[in-house]
């Protein structure tokens, strides 16, 4: 004897597989790899590192900071 089945929830979980298929294939080719995102980080710390090295002065101190060394 065949098996009865809910032809709502068939319906329904084809359209699940195909909205998760349709999401992996968009994660693919829009999503970065974490490679790609660690490059990125990278390359912001250094330019921050290159910044704060090429400052003339440090920032105004604050009420209670010490007077700067000279």
């Amino acid at each position: 004897m065949a098996e009865i089945i809910n032809l709502n929830r068939a319906r329904k979980a084809r359209a699940r597989a195909e909205a998760a298929a349709t999401a992996a294939a968009n994660r693919a080719k829009h999503g970065r790899t974490g490679a790609a995102k660690a490059a990125d980080a990278r390359d912001a710390a250094r330019r921050a590192a290159l910044l704060d090295g090429a400052r003339l002065e440090d920032a105004p101190p604050g009420p209670d900071a010490a007077p700067p060394r000279r």
